[in-house]
């Protein structure tokens, strides 16, 4: 996964992720739009051979970059929590 800055002010952050689809953004999208200080999180799928997905997060309280770092840690517990049942029940 690339990330690449597109587009950045004090409450709105746009950025084009490389290598991933919905798996990632969708998940990521629906943990921001829970978070109470962000104003509203979509992203944009384009043509998956020409285009690079977009995702934009704008945040009424906070930074948007601050937001991602949340729901990014979110859903990475979420995750871990999963594995730690699948290992459990495995045995």
């Amino acid at each position: 996964m690339e990330l690449k800055l597109l587009n950045k002010t004090k409450d709105m952050i746009e950025i084009e992720i490389k290598g991933e689809d919905e798996t990632l953004l969708y998940p990521l999208q629906q943990t921001l739009v829970e978070d109470k200080s962000v104003e509203y999180a979509t992203y944009i799928m384009g043509h998956p051979l020409l285009e690079n997905p977009k995702l934009v997060v704008k945040v009424s309280d906070g930074k948007p970059q601050a937001a991602l770092k949340r729901a990014a840690k979110l859903i990475a517990n979420k995750y871990k929590e999963c594995h730690k049942l699948f290992e459990k029940e495995s045995k």
